[in-house]
């Protein structure tokens, strides 16, 4: 920002806060200016909410979201957010092509793969670790997610798994 000779208040996570509208030749320099070091400029409020969803929702799936880690995803969403479940799962539905739970289910199996390649944890504690109701449910979602049994994607390791920004 500084660079760029932008003003700006504060820079939070993933958001910065101007002290005025950026002209268009300033939001042309910003957005090349981000996007050599591989981030991308979000003006609106649909893309700026999508880009929270996803934010809240992978920090849930990999259960990094403290002693809220207990509700459910449409609870903890609502309350982070600020908005009813229905309209972030409508407005997400529509931009992403997919809805908040198959993300979310992505996101989790994601955590999953990463924790079988490590190895050092048995699929019931990875199944407890992640908030699975049993190691069948999450060896029946990582199946039909993968195509794969997740001792079989152990045994084959990281070939498959994707990497964060590919989801």
């Amino acid at each position: 920002m500084k660079n760029a000779s932008i003003s700006y208040q504060k820079v939070l996570f993933g958001e910065i806060h101007l002290d005025e509208p950026l002209l268009d030749d300033k939001r042309h320099s910003l957005q090349e200016s981000l996007m050599r070091v591989g981030f991308e400029l979000i003006d609106n409020h649909t893309g700026s909410l999508i880009e929270k969803i996803k934010k809240y929702v992978i920090q849930k799936a990999r259960n990094e979201a403290g002693q809220e880690n207990s509700l459910k995803l449409s609870i903890y969403l609502s309350a982070k957010l600020n908005y009813e479940y229905t309209h972030l799962s409508s407005v997400f539905s529509m931009v992403e092509g997919r809805t908040i739970e198959n993300f979310f289910i992505e996101q989790r199996i994601e955590k999953a793969k990463e924790l079988l390649v490590y190895g050092q944890m048995t699929l019931s504690q990875i199944a407890f670790e992640l908030n699975y109701s049993s190691p069948a449910h999450l060896s029946n979602q990582f199946k039909k997610v993968t195509g794969l049994t997740p001792s079989h994607f152990k045994d084959v390791g990281a070939v498959k798994r994707k990497s964060i920004d590919k989801l």
